[in-house]
């Protein structure tokens, strides 16, 4: 987790403490005066409404306006909306990815229940009690909103009569060589089962063996480091294995075996090599018996920088893609992601092979642990931008109902995304059900099962500056 992230959430932590003690001093105040037998229905009522409300972690005021501002090559079109239907006002510009900005307001209602506009077939949800500028994804739409036949509706909220539609074109990515870096096992699934599964020519690079936070391995009888060595060897097996479900071989698959959580440390002493925190191995060879090439850090398995720099250098060598899909450095907050990227940067600088163009992703928000928000299978609108402006070029791709399905599947199989949540969070999401009236799919308990598989996957584009 980033500095700004952890700062986000202890000032979200202070000010919920701040609340509980006021809200504390209130009750026993009507048990004082009032009956004390209303203090314990009281409490009861406000946990309860804090679950149901009250319980997302969202950092910035939901009436922010997002900012974005789209390169020159982008088409702006006004458009407008008439009789909830979607106007053009000139004949819509090429391009696969279609943006349209709105300005939107939530209704009583929608500080309830979750606000969302129905686009055609589409749901895209927002934040509850949420004004201002947002970005709704049309992607994949495009033949209805050519032809102005594309059905507009706000739903616990208000859209204005007029706003403006982005066109970005693209190349096609899934045509031209590709390579994606996953910090975890899973990374690449979450952001990216949908491009991968339909490229031409894909190769998966795993960083970490993901063997932290093993307590649920622990339950077998086993102390907390083999608990941690079976789970990196679990995740291990998954970052080879389950590419093979979205038609990637095994020997385009690497796992480079370094240790969950310690990459920023590595990158802040190069030569010094950094184990697990809870496995106690300090050997990355461990992880590495099945990769279908030798690497530098194969001659003395150290998990220090130097090693992972090197690695990343040999494999843009070996498999020289074209495009290099990473976390996003600036939107996407976890540590090892943010590690990940610099890595890569650094490993270019001295790779004999320069790729062209990075695709970011986001798996993880600074300021809103829901997006993408709303249902699964539907639509991903742009995330927040509310303090400095996102200028990149944007590529969305659309992912069909059996793509999505294969996506859960592949999800599914993740030992990290497996076993039932906590109670408390099992409890949290019965109350949202029943007075919040949020779903979650059938495919899977864990949060990613609903974020992740959506009709959109959602990238960032970036060119490498050439040498």
């Amino acid at each position: 987790m980033s500095g700004r992230k952890q700062q986000l959430l202890k000032r979200h932590r202070r000010n919920k403490r701040l609340a509980l003690i006021i809200g504390l001093a209130l009750l026993i105040g009507i048990g004082v005066w009032v009956a004390w037998w209303l203090v314990p229905l009281l409490i009861v009522a406000a946990w309860v409404a804090h679950e149901a409300w009250f319980s997302d972690h969202l950092f910035y005021s939901p009436k922010s306006d997002y900012h974005y501002q789209f390169p020159d090559a982008a088409q702006a079109q006004p458009v407008s909306v008439v009789n909830g239907m979607l106007q053009l006002s000139e004949p819509l510009a090429e391009g696969e990815t279609l943006l349209l900005e709105l300005d939107l307001r939530s209704s009583w209602l929608g500080r309830w229940l979750d606000p969302y506009v129905l686009a055609g077939d589409d749901r895209q949800d927002f934040e509850r009690g949420f004004a201002g500028r947002r970005y709704v994804n049309l992607t994949g739409q495009r033949d209805v909103v050519a032809d102005s036949t594309l059905r507009l509706k706000g739903g616990f909220c208000r859209i204005a009569d007029t706003g403006r539609l982005y066109v970005l074109i693209n190349p096609d990515y899934r045509h031209q060589r590709l390579m994606i870096l996953a910090p975890h096992a899973d990374d690449a699934e979450l952001a990216a089962f949908g491009l991968y599964s339909q490229a031409a020519d894909c190769s998966i690079v795993t960083v970490t063996q993901g063997e932290i936070e093993a307590e649920r391995y622990e339950q077998l009888g086993l102390n907390r480091a083999d608990a941690a060595r079976l789970k990196g060897r679990l995740r291990t097996w998954d970052s080879l294995a389950i590419p093979l479900w979205g038609g990637v071989p095994q020997s385009q698959c690497v796992q480079l075996g370094y240790y969950c959580l310690q990459l920023p440390a590595m990158a802040q002493s190069p030569d010094q090599p950094f184990g697990s925190r809870d496995s106690s191995e300090t050997d990355i060879r461990s992880a590495r018996q099945q990769n279908p090439l030798p690497l530098p850090g194969d001659q003395d398995g150290a998990p220090t920088w130097n090693n992972l720099v090197a690695d990343l250098a040999a494999l843009l060598d070996a498999y020289r893609p074209d495009v290099i899909v990473m976390p996003h450095p600036e939107l996407d907050p976890h540590a090892d992601h943010i590690a990940t990227t610099q890595a890569l940067y650094e490993a270019v600088s001295r790779s004999a092979h320069t790729p062209e163009v990075a695709l970011f992703y986001a798996n993880h928000l600074h300021d809103n642990d829901r997006w993408p928000m709303g249902l699964a299978g539907k639509g991903v609108a742009l995330p927040p931008f509310v303090e400095a402006p996102s200028v990149d070029q944007l590529w969305s791709t659309s992912l069909g109902s059996d793509v999505q399905l294969d996506k859960a599947m592949a999800l599914a199989m993740q030992h990290d995304l497996q076993g039932p949540p906590p109670f408390k969070k099992r409890l949290r999401r019965q109350i949202q059900r029943w007075l919040a009236g949020r779903e979650w799919p059938l495919t899977g308990d864990d949060e990613f099962f609903r974020k992740a598989v959506r009709r959109h996957e959602v990238f960032w584009v970036r060119r490498f500056p050439r040498p």
